[in-house]
């Protein structure tokens, strides 16, 4: 196997390694406990997928960008809880319930939501183009569903090496993700400058900015799902992104670009939020005594 074949499988196992970390602090009631609060997973998707969509679609009909930047915004918008994102929630005050049911939930609808949401927007913009719900199931078996499998039962077998093993195979992970990419950012670093100045990041801050305040506003009551339901609103799953772009556009390197792009800018304007929702849970624990 050659080294590039071999980054997209670093790639997909770091992302799967920080599922299965996550496993390793979560229980089976965690799993399903979306499905036990009907009015936060119908305000869940209602952020995550119906709002991000229409925000993607104006967006991609009010800003001058290429066709696979456009098709890029709305993959992302489809695509379910990036699997590094679940670290960031709970370290945000974020509860491990809401998260890893979160994370669960979104990513089976995904199954179905992603290709009648591309087939819809195929048919408004008039595009020949399509995802196998196959592909899609596959990407979220094998980044999501079976390394939290994993990482539950180990939990239940073994608590205690569950808990010694969940830090380290997260740092192991976010490691190997970060060595990972680097190739890839070289490789597509001239598709990477062409959208710097052309509105392709204007568009991606836009998107986490409003995906990260619906998502609060959406989140309910109780602050920590408001932190959890922000950030997952703002950023998205980069490899159900980029099995949509090797689907509709295999040979067009502006779709990956733009998902590395959201990567990065994600990653900076959630910062000050993030930042925001750790003192205010740290606060609340405070006057609590706890």
């Amino acid at each position: 196997m050659t080294i590039a074949q071999l980054i997209p499988v670093a790639i997909n196992l770091s992302m799967g390694l920080m599922v299965l970390a996550l496993g390793l602090h979560a229980s089976w009631s965690d799993a399903i406990s979306l499905l036990r609060q009907p009015a936060l997973l119908v305000r869940s998707f209602l952020s995550m997928n119906v709002v991000m969509t229409v925000l993607a679609v104006l967006v991609a009909v009010l800003f001058n960008l290429h066709p696979a930047v456009k098709l890029a915004l709305v993959a992302l918008a489809l695509s379910p809880v990036p699997p590094i994102l679940p670290g960031k929630q709970t370290k945000a005050g974020g509860s491990t319930s809401y998260v890893v049911g979160l994370l669960v939930t979104i990513a089976a609808l995904s199954i179905v939501v992603v290709p009648l949401g591309i087939g819809a927007i195929s048919r408004w913009f008039d595009l020949s183009i399509g995802v196998p719900a196959a592909r899609i199931a596959s990407v979220v078996l094998m980044s999501v569903v079976a390394p939290l499998v994993i990482g539950l039962v180990i939990r239940q077998i073994a608590p205690a090496f569950a808990s010694r093993l969940a830090r380290p195979l997260s740092i192991f992970a976010t490691v190997l993700l970060v060595v990972s990419f680097i190739p890839v950012l070289i490789k597509l670093l001239p598709v990477l400058m062409t959208m710097v100045g052309n509105g392709t990041l204007l568009a991606l801050a836009i998107f986490t900015l409003i995906g990260v305040t619906v998502g609060h506003f959406l989140g309910g009551p109780e602050p920590d799902n408001r932190t959890v339901l922000a950030l997952a609103s703002g950023t998205r799953h980069p490899g159900v992104a980029m099995a949509i772009a090797s689907a509709t556009f295999p040979d067009e390197k502006a779709v990956i670009a733009v998902v590395l792009w959201h990567l990065i800018v994600g990653a900076v304007v959630c910062i000050p939020y993030v930042n925001w929702r750790k003192r205010a849970h740290a606060s609340a624990l405070s006057k609590s005594g706890r």
